[in-house]
């Protein structure tokens, strides 16, 4: 129930709020990324891949981009799985629930949630343009919009922190 909340006002936000802020034309937040990242540890991969594609074509839809936020989002999802097979394990996080940055710590969430922003930005801004003649304008847009995007997130999770019972 809290990740069907969590989609919707995320896709709220996203839409109805942040679709037409962006920071001298070169910075623009995408947190409903957010949604994918905090999904609990045990999902299995078909639902990640699947709800991933859904909210991706839920902005599509909004954005009239057609496939872009779905493909970048599905990218990111199989990051995700990458991401927490290689840290999670190794860390010893194997006993809790969701990636959150009041279970998982700050320095963990930090390094999870700035790593898949620049895959996600990487991937969704160069579908878009799809120039090398802009590659220079591209690079500074996905650099710009990945700190905004991730600085947007971890004020959230800032908001919504608790402390850590262990």
């Amino acid at each position: 129930m809290i990740n069907f909340i969590r989609f919707v006002v995320l896709v709220f936000l996203q839409v109805f709020l942040l679709k037409n802020v962006t920071l001298y034309n070169l910075a623009t937040p995408y947190p409903y990324i957010l949604f994918i990242l905090l999904l609990p540890f045990e999902i299995p991969n078909i639902i990640l891949f699947l709800l991933a594609f859904i909210i991706g074509i839920t902005i599509d839809a909004f954005y009239d981009t057609p496939g872009l936020h779905a493909a970048a989002c599905t990218l990111l999802a199989f990051v995700r799985i990458l991401f927490i097979n290689i840290t999670v394990q190794k860390e010893g996080f194997d006993n809790e629930p969701e990636p959150t940055l009041s279970i998982m710590g700050f320095r963990w969430f930090f390094a999870y949630a700035f790593f898949l922003t620049l895959i996600h930005h990487f991937f969704l801004f160069n579908l878009e343009v799809f120039r090398i003649s802009e590659i220079q304008y591209t690079f500074v847009r996905f650099l710009l919009s990945s700190v905004f995007t991730v600085f947007l997130m971890l004020i959230s999770g800032l908001l919504f922190y608790r402390k850590r019972e262990r």
